[in-house]
């Protein structure tokens, strides 16, 4: 389980340590970050899959998605006797991002290249990566190490090994050197970042693919645009969790039920609700109640991921169906690590009401920095970068 999660420079995350628990909840007002930490994730994730530099082209490239405020603000602006300016920097420009757990910690270092007069001169390239055992990054508990091309890795006396690697510099070590020899520590964090899962914003207009009948085929994790949604729900049904589903149609959706028919071979959705002498198909429910169904197949997903982040849950669900969403996230929270990123008070409310162990983080602005409200620079998590 990761217990800190660690962004500096990314967007207004100017630099930001968060504690997390198996149950996070991130709140706050509209522009106080929260989409720049649901992508903070997707980055980190990407760099598992080496392609963190593709994600931040599809951003603008590095210096777009840099934090775009001075270096330092002074007491006198920050007690309002000055205008916010810029100011010399003084270190050089890096997006870092990184977590830690009990059992292990990961940090990278993205910068800009020497210019060489290449169209390419935009790329970023990492500068550190670190792979450390234990909660904080010390120099005894290192396990893996890279500076620019050169990879470092201990062996099986716990010492430094002779043979140093290279690789190239935009690509990550933990998917260029993942040996399961030289660094099995490597392998096992890489496989375990490749299992986090993300979902944000299903579509649920008349064209969703959700809405689509399709050949069916044992699907365990839902895909991210719900086009397998009635596969996904039959293969809970026969697999899964089955009472956890109908608890968690029932909780939304009193004395109904869904079924999944094969038509050809093709899957169909039907949803039976009280009162109505036929089941509703996919194309006909309201978009809440599709939301809310994809919900149900993601969250009761028979393959659990190590992180399940979710992004604005409540989108199209009327405020009666929150209280059930709560429940549904709660029940899987005891299989998967979960982060709940939401802007809605009454969904946030029925967390803390039925999970008493749930973390909330309410995020705001200050001179432009996402920061987290309530953290003293005494309440933040133990953290400390790798240097360049």
């Amino acid at each position: 389980m990761l217990t800190t999660l660690a962004v500096e420079n990314y967007r207004s995350l100017r630099n930001l340590v968060l504690p997390l628990s198996r149950l996070t909840v991130v709140t706050g007002a509209n522009g106080s970050g929260k989409s720049s930490l649901y992508r903070a994730l997707r980055l980190l994730a990407d760099a598992a899959r080496n392609g963190a530099v593709a994600a931040l082209a599809r951003e603008g490239g590095l210096p777009s998605t840099l934090w775009a405020g001075p270096e330092s603000v002074g007491r006198a602006v920050r007690e309002g006797r000055a205008p916010v300016q810029g100011t010399r920097r003084t270190k050089p420009l890096a997006l870092r991002l990184g977590f830690s757990g009990d059992e292990f910690g990961y940090a990278l270092d993205l910068g800009m290249p020497a210019p060489l007069g290449s169209l390419f001169d935009l790329d970023p390239e990492f500068k550190r990566e670190c792979l450390w055992s234990g909660p904080v990054l010390r120099p005894a508990t290192l396990l893996a190490d890279r500076a620019g091309p050169v990879v470092r890795t201990r062996d099986e006396t716990g010492a430094w090994s002779g043979e140093s690697h290279r690789i190239g510099l935009t690509d990550s070590m933990l998917s260029e050197f993942a040996d399961p020899r030289a660094a099995p520590e490597l392998l096992l964090l890489r496989e375990r970042i490749r299992s986090w899962r993300f979902y944000d914003q299903f579509r649920t207009d008349p064209g969703a693919p959700a809405r689509r009948s399709r050949i069916g085929t044992r699907t365990p994790v839902l895909h991210h645009d719900g086009a397998d949604l009635a596969a996904t729900l039959q293969t809970i049904l026969e697999v899964g969790d089955r009472a956890g589903l109908a608890t968690a149609v029932d909780d939304a959706f009193p004395r109904s039920k869904l079924v999944v028919d094969s038509v050809g071979g093709r899957l169909e959705l039907g949803f039976h609700q009280h009162g109505l002498l036929r089941p509703l198909s996919a194309p006909e429910l309201s978009d809440g109640t599709l939301r809310y169904l994809l919900w149900v197949a993601a969250l009761l997903s028979p393959r659990p991921p190590e992180l399940l982040v979710l992004n604005e849950t409540e989108t199209s669900l009327h405020p009666d169906l929150l209280p059930a969403l709560a429940a549904l996230i709660t029940r899987a929270a005891k299989t998967t690590q979960l982060v709940v990123i939401s802007h809605a008070r009454p969904l946030v409310h029925a967390l803390e009401t039925i999970a008493p162990d749930v973390t909330t983080l309410e995020l705001a602005k200050e001179f432009g920095a996402t920061v987290l409200e309530g953290q003293g620079r005494l309440d933040q998590p133990s953290w400390h970068w790798p240097k360049r």
